[in-house]
């Protein structure tokens, strides 16, 4: 039989038990006891799940109230100095992950190019490194009481310090000596106290980049320490997210007990496996990064192909990453045409167990008709009328290869100015305010059948109506409609968009107790009518003040989707493109002057190899002007792009030419924006000066600080004022006080 393994499971549980219990928590409402007593009945139910479906290497600490990175820090003792006043390790903890009334948070960015986010460690001279096994060793215990001697996850040095930042211009690698030390410590700890052989997964998958001669260098150093302290502790060290074949040349030599490769979305990791000198491998085969069925012909043909170049008794039969990634299960999804070609996180491990069952040569009953149905499923699934759409192919022949709007920046810049008569530093917003219980429950109860379509239509008018008072009450320049009707940017639009499919309860955790629903793409898309006029229209008419249109661009609408596997991604974005110009000539034909057009996923689609970012950066900036390329030059194309370093991808940017881009800076300051000034970057600028993945209200002097900041870098007249990111997630009693400071300190800097 071969062995299987999960690189990781999902922990916000099957209703978002996580979710709800910490936001109670948050809230007030409950206390930490009654998150920890959740956060137990979660792993049991997870670990013991994965026992009864045949799993052998089951993860311990992979679950975490917020973060891995975060957690990681506390591990090693990384903890930044403003929170090491805390007592309370619980409080400290989350005022990290979330920032408290004394101090900002920690930053987050995008983890690799997923949609999830991490917190990013800090580091300085005052680091105190020191070892923290208590969550790992407890966790572990508790699988145990269950009968599970449970596999081990941490995330590896090279990669934690590589994510990491350092302060005073540092290299973060000139911690890795201090942090090398406290990872053998921990695994000392562990050794101790599970006095039995164990397991431990170190996760490095920032050797599925293009890894230097100094990350490869650290990585021998590391595995060669690490897998000295101990002989009963068993060192896999997994990649993912792509190939990883110079890591693979460095670990072989090394006395590790495997290795994990990402075989699905790094097909050339293939090429290694001859090459990894008696080590296990876990060939990642199940897809944990989107939600198709596995063709297990195809699945079993590749393990085949790996067995031809290793022993087969090597091989532990693995899902591709964590599935983290995925959502929790079909089990509560309806009936729909397109359920049989879905797999999600507790489907996947099935999966697993199934392949490894017929890769080992299982002939039983049961194993023969699951391989006979799946042949079929996927051999409906590719000639399904529900896939192709022959109107929407010739809608997309119509435009241009390189269709893009007319005129330059200069000639659109001069039109817009003279259109709009907006004062220096403009100030806005992204687009959402809080969506309260009263938004929910009101989509809730039309969806039911609970009030009226006339009913709901009232209750969306009535709160843009008190967005609108507010935001004039506030003095902001350009107003936007609140997005009271929108469950999620992309959820909204993909429901008016053929090709699209929803799920009723398929979350996925973006961050902490962020979760999102991401549409699942199955088949051609095309829009077969207006999708944000009616409402951007009436919030116009309700004020004098320019107002924004929203929507959401095409290539982010792309990544933060499941996507179709049967056609390459560059022509569901121009598909979706297609879509979004009919959008754009629609509102400006309605008087909107100024369309923000969001590409926020923008940069975390970009492939980790160098070798493939020239074909995504050519196809993403062709759909994004593909999806512009009607508008006037008199009207105004906004693009806002969440957490990014933008110093690899600036001539990306300016390829996009935007006639306005807004960026969040708040945790960061004004680091990101240096890059725009070095560049010379022509176009405005909207700079994040409120950060709102934080409850803390800032001060008026706290905005002036962070504006005159920004004004260092950039040109007074090329600058906006606005929050980081949209303020859906806020509740109104911060968003009310926060965004009045924000147009106070901008009014007192003109």
């Amino acid at each position: 039989m071969a062995h299987t393994l999960i690189t990781g499971y999902p922990r916000i549980g099957e209703n978002r038990e996580l979710k709800k219990a910490l936001e109670a928590y948050w809230a007030g409402e409950t206390a930490i006891a009654d998150v920890k007593k959740t956060s137990a009945e979660l792993r049991k139910a997870h670990w013991l799940f994965q026992k009864e479906a045949g799993i052998d290497f089951i993860s311990v600490n992979d679950f975490s109230w917020y973060d891995g990175m975060l957690d990681t820090c506390v591990m090693l003792g990384a903890i930044p100095q403003r929170f090491r006043a805390i007592s309370d390790a619980d409080e400290r903890y989350f005022a990290m992950a979330r920032g408290n009334a004394a101090s900002v948070a920690m930053s987050m960015t995008k983890w690799f190019n997923t949609n999830y986010h991490y917190i990013v460690p800090e580091l300085d001279g005052s680091t105190a490194f020191k070892a923290d096994s208590s969550k790992i060793i407890a966790e572990y215990k508790e699988a145990k009481a269950l009968g599970i001697d449970g596999k081990i996850n941490i995330i590896g040095p090279v990669t934690f310090l590589g994510l990491s930042k350092a302060a005073d211009g540092k290299d973060a690698y000139d911690y890795f000596d201090k942090a090398l030390a406290v990872y053998a410590q921990v695994l000392r700890d562990i050794a101790a106290s599970a006095g039995a052989a164990v397991v431990v997964q170190f996760d490095e998958p920032i050797f599925a980049r293009d890894p230097s001669p100094k990350q490869l260098e650290l990585l021998k150093k590391a595995y060669a320490a690490l897998a000295a302290v101990d002989g009963n502790l068993k060192i896999l060290v997994t990649t993912y997210f792509e190939r990883a074949s110079e890591a693979v040349d460095v670990l072989a030599a090394l006395p590790v007990w495997g290795i994990g490769l990402d075989f699905v979305h790094g097909p050339k990791n293939i090429d290694a496996v001859g090459r990894l000198n008696g080590k296990m491998l876990a060939a990642g085969v199940v897809d944990g990064r989107n939600v198709w069925v596995n063709d297990y012909a195809h699945t079993l043909a590749l393990l085949g192909d790996i067995a031809k170049k290793m022993p087969k008794e090597q091989i532990i039969v693995s899902t591709s990453c964590s599935l983290l990634h995925t959502p929790y299960s079909l089990q509560k999804e309806g009936d729909s045409p397109i359920k049989q070609w879905l797999a999600f996180a507790k489907e996947k491990v099935g999966e697993t167990a199934l392949l490894a069952k017929a890769f080992a040569g299982d002939s039983s009953a049961a194993v023969a008709d699951a391989l006979k149905k799946n042949a079929e499923i996927i051999a409906a699934k590719k000639t399904s009328p529900l896939i192709t759409d022959a109107a929407a192919a010739k809608r997309l022949a119509s435009f241009a290869a390189n269709a893009s709007r007319a005129g330059t920046f200069a000639e659109r810049n001069a039109a817009q100015k003279s259109a709009l008569s907006l004062p220096s530093l403009p100030t806005t917003t992204i687009g959402s305010f809080p969506q309260t219980g009263e938004l929910r429950a009101l989509r809730r109860d039309v969806k039911s059948g609970k009030i009226t379509l006339g009913q709901y239509e009232a209750g969306i008018k009535k709160y843009i109506d008190e967005c609108i008072a507010f935001q004039e009450e506030a003095g902001l320049d350009v107003l936007v409609h609140g997005e009271p009707e929108r469950n999620d940017m992309v959820e909204y639009f993909g429901e008016m968009l053929k090709g699209f499919h929803f799920t009723k309860n398929a979350w996925v955790q973006s961050y902490g107790s962020r979760c999102v629903k991401p549409p699942i793409i199955y088949g051609d898309v095309s829009r077969p009518s207006a999708m944000t006029v009616k409402w951007i229209s009436y919030a116009q008419s309700k004020t004098k003040k320019v107002m924004k249109g929203m929507l959401t661009g095409p290539v982010t609408i792309l990544n933060w989707s499941f996507v179709r596997n049967d056609i390459p991604r560059d022509i569901v974005a121009r598909q979706i493109a297609a879509s979004l110009f009919d959008e754009v000539n629609d509102l400006q034909a309605a008087g909107i002057k100024i369309i923000q057009v969001d590409e926020a996923a923008f940069k975390e689609g970009y492939p980790l190899r160098k070798e493939n970012i020239p074909a995504y950066e050519t196809w993403a900036v062709s759909a994004f002007r593909l999806a512009v390329s009607g508008a006037k030059k008199e009207t105004q194309i906004h693009s806002h792009m969440c957490y990014s370093d933008f110093s690899d991808s600036i001539h990306t940017i300016e390829k996009m030419d935007a006639d306005a881009i807004t960026i969040e800076t708040a945790r960061g300051g004004n680091a990101l924006l240096k890059i725009f000034k070095e560049r010379g970057y022509a176009n405005e600028i909207g700079t994040g000066v409120y950060d709102i993945h934080s409850p803390r209200v800032p001060s008026k002097d706290e905005f002036t600080v962070q504006i005159r900041s920004r004004l260092d870098v950039l040109e007074r007249g090329k600058m906006w004022v606005n929050p980081d990111c949209g303020l859906k997630t806020r509740r109104w009693e911060e968003v009310k006080p926060a965004l009045k400071n924000m147009v106070d300190a901008a009014k007192e800097l003109r």
